[in-house]
């Protein structure tokens, strides 16, 4: 048996004062949110190391995970990240200024750009992404594997229900 959490604290509570509604959704509500601000508050204290902040992360990883030559086309970027093009322009802004990227014309849309990992944004990015997967392997280190993909899997279920 699990000890107790806030959570408990917080249902039992509402069992108590409220018997004629069933708290039960907030045992995952408050979880995910609790876990989520844990999560966010480790991830960030990873990127700040290196000068980032989660949103340039996100930027400079995208460009590495499509491959050679790391370049895209700021479109397929605001569509990865789900973004207002206005704050793509900001953090793509703030990596240009950092030489993480670089913009250049798109040869195949005249009014167009693409956005390309520099070379030190290529190294830079090639070290962060270890120190993240090893944050995430640490934040997970409670679950063992089968627990992990269960977990991975119910989430994922969640999201592609609510995600219309």
């Amino acid at each position: 048996m699990h000890k107790d959490d806030l959570v408990d604290t917080v249902i039992a509570q509402w069992e108590k004062e409220r018997p004629d509604i069933d708290p039960s959704p907030m045992a995952v509500m408050g979880r995910l949110v609790r876990t989520n601000a844990v999560f966010s508050k480790e991830l960030h204290s990873v990127f700040s190391r290196f000068g980032l902040n989660g949103g340039e992360f996100d930027v400079l990883a995208t460009l590495r995970r499509s491959g050679k030559p790391y370049t895209l086309t700021p479109n397929q970027l605001l569509q990865t990240l789900m973004l207002t093009s206005g704050s793509m322009t900001n953090r793509i802004d703030k990596l240009e200024a950092k030489d993480l990227v670089k913009r250049s014309p798109d040869p195949n849309d005249r009014r167009g750009v693409l956005v390309c990992l520099t070379e030190k944004g290529l190294k830079l990015i090639d070290e962060v992404i270890i120190e993240h997967v090893a944050k995430g392997h640490q934040l997970l280190s409670p679950l063992d594997e089968d627990e992990k993909v269960l977990l991975a899997n119910l989430l994922k279920k969640l999201l592609v229900n609510l995600h219309h």
